[in-house]
């Protein structure tokens, strides 16, 4: 890390405060009368993210990565010049720790759009990142691993987890962290497209594998295949059921060049469970969508699950609920208007959020709708924060108590919000 003079390190932190990346402040909220450019925002930000010297920013970084620990602390992860820095805040994002080097030696994390770093903290405090390693042959890349036992002061020399080390795809990693320290990561693979078109099989998409440790991340099972037939280019998301055990949901290549959702509930961490249809617009579509599902398990063992779709009778954004472990949903709630976009959702006992994008022309704005019976019934949309800038994914996080919007401002870096 790049020490300064004292005096220098005080001019950073007055930047930064009036970059709004320090204080948890909105772009530009429907209560906040401030306009959406303050004067200098744009130079302060060319100061800080063009001069060496100064400390990294998450303002310079164009996505963001967040979640809480079991104590109530903010841990916040963003990447900037091929280099992963984490952050930790004790009080909801208003004050946050020095940036901390993740990877020692910077190399091409992909931190955009739909791919990007993922952080998870177990209850003992160990902290844990995955990110997707671009390689230089096109559309190749790793999944890469590090891991702070020490709170977050330093981290481990990254490794590469997926086993197969062709120079092909293996892609939107997903991180989740079980109830005993177990490490899950998931991500879609092409080791199995070549052989296959060498037997002359037909094979659309990727494969979905997975992995996971049991000692902390100092070692890692061989990568095993949950499906074939993943779209190639939509996120993928991993959560915990109240067994203690991954469950898995990802955009889906079904028969007749159906791009709808499917789900894997796993037997236990070495045994994924058979494959069952979450979505069922039949959207046909012989692309890419680049929008993936969200998933979300409550302390109820309520699944909450959202995503997109575009098929010609059912369009929009959808969310659904299951009572029985994903074998059956309920109806889905259509939402979100024309340009709607990249759903999250959070379920915390019976309360239950969904945020998405919304572009309407002109402004882009993060949406919010919510639930106080476990997704029966909703609120109206609201919009929590518009910009005529770009406004990065938004996503839902929680300490417990509360449910919080989190997402990146091209003006103003990392900010924080609870619902």
């Amino acid at each position: 890390m790049t020490h300064t003079k004292p005096q220098t390190s005080f001019l950073v932190l007055a930047l930064l405060a009036l970059a709004g990346c320090a204080t948890g402040t909105d772009v530009k909220s429907v209560d906040n009368a401030q306009p959406m450019h303050q004067h200098g925002e744009q130079s302060v930000k060319k100061d800080i993210c063009a001069n060496p010297n100064t400390v990294p920013s998450s303002l310079c970084s164009e996505t963001a990565t967040a979640t809480f620990d079991s104590k109530g602390v903010l841990w916040v992860t963003w990447v900037n010049d091929g280099t992963i820095y984490v952050q930790s805040s004790p009080d909801k994002g208003i004050t946050f720790t020095a940036p901390v080097k993740v990877n020692a030696v910077a190399e091409q994390v992909a931190a955009k759009g739909e791919s990007r770093p993922k952080i998870k903290i177990d209850n003992n405090g160990t902290v844990y990142l995955t990110w997707d390693l671009t390689l230089d042959k096109q559309r190749s890349t790793y999944i890469r691993f590090s891991r702070s036992t020490d709170g977050g002061q330093h981290f481990s020399e990254p490794v590469t987890v997926n086993d197969n080390l062709e120079v092909i795809r293996h892609r939107f990693n997903s991180l989740a962290i079980g109830k005993n320290g177990e490490i899950f990561i998931a991500w879609l693979d092409a080791r199995d497209l070549e052989p296959a078109k060498k037997a002359g099989k037909a094979f659309k998409g990727l494969s979905l594998y997975y992995t996971w440790s049991a000692d902390g991340g100092k070692h890692f099972h061989p990568g095993k295949s949950v499906a074939d037939q993943a779209c190639e280019c939509c996120r993928i998301d991993t959560a915990i059921a109240k067994d203690n055990t991954p469950v898995i949901v990802w955009r889906h290549i079904f028969e007749g060049k159906i791009r709808d959702h499917a789900l894997v509930k796993f037997k236990d961490w070495n045994t994924p469970g058979p494959v069952t249809r979450l979505s069922r617009e039949n959207w046909e579509i012989d692309a890419c969508p680049h929008h993936g599902p969200a998933l979300s398990i409550s302390h109820t063992d309520t699944y909450h699950a959202v995503w997109f779709s575009n098929a010609e009778s059912k369009q929009g954004l959808f969310y659904a609920y299951s009572k029985d472990a994903g074998q059956h949903f309920s109806e889905p709630v259509n939402f979100g208007k024309a340009g709607a976009s990249h759903p999250h959702v959070l379920g915390l006992g019976r309360q239950v959020a969904v945020v998405w994008q919304e572009f309407d022309g002109k402004n882009n704005s993060i949406q919010v709708i919510k639930s106080a019976d476990e997704g029966k019934t909703w609120t109206q949309p609201e919009a929590l924060a518009q910009s005529t800038e770009m406004i990065d994914e938004p996503f839902l996080v929680s300490d417990g108590q509360d449910i919080y919007l989190s997402w990146q401002s091209a003006q103003r870096g990392y900010q924080l919000k609870r619902l």
